[in-house]
């Protein structure tokens, strides 16, 4: 949950006179006392609420019935929003109640016309995979409050493993979720694919942070396969590939280069699995300058790929 929809709540609370205090956004959003106050303090003294207190209801009131959120009558923000849960839902986040919270309430504020123009966006992601709402959960209360996690993983051939990781980031790829964690039983960085979580539990024990190396490790290289940088990849695209790649972007560090035969592309690469699946997405015109091993494992899956159509 996110203060953005704390404070909403509390603001409604307040607009319903039910003289909500600390403990509602407690009860409501397992927070922390403290958390709670600081909420209530933002919205008092960042955006200017005319808040009071009332002893005999033990909850606070609007001193101003008038008063709106700043963000709540702004049209664009709203649409922004419903944009984002959109793309949440589309996401496989569609189940987690703060999503259906967050659907509701923006179909009270939006907009008919702009709400008939969200609806003419459209979203599609190929090979996105349902993750369990709890886990997710579990997963987001983990990261919040800098706590390890105690996991149940399978993975890609069906072994599940016991770990203990401390959560490092979220991560959305091309539609799937993965965890970013520095696992205790491999003693370094793994990206755990959620779907493939099958129990997850929030440790006691408090997370390490480690924000330089976690950000060096995501962006050293291309794709999901994360780490650091074994090679670099050129790649020449021709014919109407080429145009492609001039108005793709891959990697932050990426470098692109016309030549005479067409585009160059040259990205740092730390896997070969994800670049060798892209450069055969564009068959013919996709052809690796070098590295030499990255050369021969092309040829050699092309050479499969014929092998097993001739039968």
């Amino acid at each position: 949950m996110s203060l953005l929809e704390r404070i909403y709540y509390f603001h409604e609370e307040l607009k319903e006179k039910r003289f909500p205090n600390s403990k509602t956004l407690v009860e409501e959003f397992e927070i922390s006392l403290a958390t709670s106050r600081r909420d209530i303090a933002y919205l008092r003294d960042r955006l200017l609420a005319p808040i009071a207190f009332n002893r005999q209801k033990n909850g606070f009131y609007y001193t101003d019935q008038d008063f709106n959120l700043p963000f709540e009558s702004s049209q664009k923000i709203i649409s922004l929003l419903a944009m984002l849960n959109k793309f949440a839902k589309e996401a496989g986040l569609g189940q987690l109640p703060e999503i259906k919270k967050l659907t509701k309430r923006l179909s009270t504020l939006l907009d008919p016309d702009l709400a008939k123009i969200i609806d003419n966006i459209y979203y599609e992601w190929v090979e996105v995979e349902s993750i369990d709402p709890n886990i997710f959960q579990i997963i987001l209360a983990a990261l919040l409050g800098s706590k390890r996690l105690n996991i149940t993983y399978r993975s890609v051939i069906g072994k599940c493993s016991s770990r203990t990781i401390e959560p490092l980031r979220l991560i959305n790829y091309q539609g799937r979720w993965y965890l970013l964690g520095l696992c205790h039983l491999r003693k370094s960085h793994r990206l755990f694919h959620i779907a493939r979580i099958s129990k997850a539990i929030v440790s006691p024990n408090t997370s390490c942070e480690h924000d330089v190396e976690t950000t060096r490790y995501i962006e050293n290289s291309f794709g999901i396969f994360k780490g650091k940088t074994t090679y670099q990849a050129q790649i020449l695209f021709t014919s109407t590939a080429a145009q492609l790649i001039l108005h793709q972007h891959w990697h932050r560090d990426q470098q692109i280069i016309k030549t005479s035969e067409g585009v160059q592309l040259t990205i740092p690469v730390s896997d070969d699995r994800e670049i060798m699946m892209k450069i055969l997405q564009y068959g013919r015109m996709a052809k690796v300058i070098k590295p030499q091993h990255l050369k021969d494992r092309i040829t050699e899956e092309i050479s499969l790929m014929s092998q097993g159509y001739g039968e």
